[in-house]
């Protein structure tokens, strides 16, 4: 299925998007002395769900990050959409637009500045090659697809600081993601960890405190960028995490609102046009002793209406977790170890969401003291399975390290792999693949079939940490149908067929008379899945 979004341009839009620059007070053209536009290099041709950038000259006097309105205006395929530009150092602006349609468009950019305004077209071509569009939500499901209608099946883990750390480091962690299952990772903007890029903004002073909130340093997010653009050749989203409370001495998530509303917008206006970007608003939210409730509300709003690209938006908690029912949220991002114990558990937190869930954390793969990150990679992967037969999803994190240092870790810097855990969620993602489209739920939970699939096609029965020698095969739909069986041994990553197994109707469901039950190796991590012939 294609999903598609149609923006209709409204004074308000222009309003909000122009404001991406900045939110104070307007310069004039007499105050801000400018170079002619320059739109040489904007390209005439993109791909569908590619990039098309206008880069335009203009003063590099004053503080342009606030003085400096700018959007433009696309018009193609039925669709209006305004675009908000952004300021990106020595008199260069820029504005960042990824057509969802193909076919002729045309763009006219508005600005405070008459120099800057300018138009021009476009034309849009077909995606090449690997180009799916970004991911969205299945229309009222709980599930996730791209763009142009591929199942996204989420196999992600989270490395927080590895896009600030050395370009050789950062080499490592991409070089790391390449051979993994992963295909989400989610990464701060803010260092929490040490870093080489710790400079978000430009600094006043040497205290910890002396930066400036009304002038972000293009440079750091420049570099940041280049690691989205690295993830996105590698097939990878980038789950951007905007906000942070470990890092109370420098103060970058707690800056007044208007410096919020700034770097929101700003970070919206430079990364949303890449289609692999995913927004988080923070990690651990309600961590953040000077924001409330109301403060994460108003600035996912203001990210919702920044965002011409509608990417994909949630919130991360630590003990108290974010209503992801609101109209701003796309999927809930879920801190809980034990809702991943179980399938129904995990299953119950979706009910209650309405919405597709991401466990981001359930507890990282390692050896450091404290609690949270003492998995094995068994109960890595445990978690997943758990997640996945009740209709949701898992994220990974490590840990594991020979300094026992979280800091230095996967979860802090990236680099390498070094659990067990990352092969067997490789098997994993493959048996999703092979699975129906875009995923499989909880079927009949509250009668304790503990069975996930879709009704009459496809089943899955997980036994965790149980290790039964037997199984009385009901399944709770299928009566008349036939289905290849296979048990699949999850830790040594085995399939093994069972044969073909022929359901007839019984009072609770369906079952096969001549082979009530099957014959199971009586080990842990085993599941047993039906396929229809």
């Amino acid at each position: 299925m294609e999903i598609t979004r149609r923006t209709v341009l409204t004074g308000a839009a222009i309003l909000g998007a122009a404001a991406a620059i900045g939110g104070a007070g307007p310069a004039t053209a007499a105050t801000m002395p400018v170079t002619q536009g320059d739109t040489s290099a904007n390209p005439k041709t993109v791909e569908r769900w590619g990039m098309h950038e206008i880069v335009l000259r203009g003063p590099d006097k004053g503080n342009p990050y606030v003085d400096v309105t700018l959007a433009a205006v696309y018009q193609g395929a039925g669709q209006t959409i305004t675009v908000p530009g952004f300021y990106d150092g020595d008199g260069t602006f820029r504005v960042r637009f990824s057509p969802p349609q193909t076919g002729e468009w045309t763009w006219t950019v508005d600005s405070n500045l008459p120099a800057l305004r300018n138009s021009g077209r476009l034309t849009v071509v077909e995606p090449s090659a690997g180009n799916h569009g970004p991911v969205q939500v299945v229309p009222g499901g709980y599930h996730f697809v791209y763009a142009d209608g591929s199942p996204f099946r989420q196999i992600g883990t989270t490395s927080y600081s590895w896009a600030l750390q050395s370009d050789e480091k950062c080499e490592l962690t991409l070089n790391t993601l390449s051979t993994s299952p992963f295909n989400k990772i989610r990464m701060l903007v803010f260092p929490n960890v040490p870093a080489v890029a710790t400079d978000p903004f430009v600094r006043t002073g040497t205290g910890p405190r002396d930066w400036d909130p009304t002038r972000i340093d293009p440079a750091y997010f420049r570099r940041y960028e280049t690691r989205i653009q690295r993830l996105l050749e590698l097939g990878i989203q980038a789950d951007v995490v905007l906000f942070q409370p470990y890092d109370p001495a420098r103060g970058y998530s707690d800056m007044k609102r208007a410096d919020d509303e700034r770097y929101v917008r700003y970070v919206a206006a430079r990364f949303g046009a890449y289609r692999n970007v995913w927004w988080s608003m923070a990690n651990e939210y309600d961590d953040n002793e000077t924001k409330t409730l109301e403060d994460w509300d108003h600035l996912l709003q203001v990210l919702q209406a920044a965002d011409p690209h509608s990417r994909l938006r949630s919130i991360h908690n630590k003990n108290i977790y974010y209503d992801a029912r609101k109209a701003w949220i796309t999927h809930a991002s879920i801190q809980s170890s034990g809702a991943a114990l179980d399938g129904l558990r995990a299953h119950f937190h979706r009910q209650f969401a309405l919405k597709p869930v991401i466990f981001d954390e359930v507890a990282y793969e390692g050896n450091i003291s404290e609690r949270w990150g003492q998995l094995s990679g068994e109960q890595m992967t445990h978690r997943f399975w758990n997640t996945f037969v009740g209709g949701t999803y898992c994220g990974h994190g490590e840990t594991l390290n020979p300094e026992q240092k979280p800091s230095i870790s996967w979860l802090g810097q990236g680099g390498t792999l070094n659990g067990t855990s990352a092969p067997r969620l490789a098997f994993l993602k493959q048996i999703m693949e092979d699975g129906p489209a875009p995923g499989i739920d909880a079927l009949q939970p509250d009668w304790d079939y503990d069975i996930a699939g879709v009704d009459s096609q496809y089943y899955m029965r997980y036994f965790g940490e149980s290790a039964p020698t037997e199984w009385d095969a009901v399944l709770p739909s299928g009566a008349g149908r036939s289905y290849n069986v296979d048990i699949i041994d999850t830790w040594n990553m085995t399939i093994t067929p069972a044969g073909v197994f022929n359901m007839a109707k019984v009072p609770r469901g369906a079952q096969d008379p001549a082979r009530p039950a099957i014959s199971l190796p009586g080990k842990q991590w085993i599941a047993v899945r039906f396929t229809r012939v």
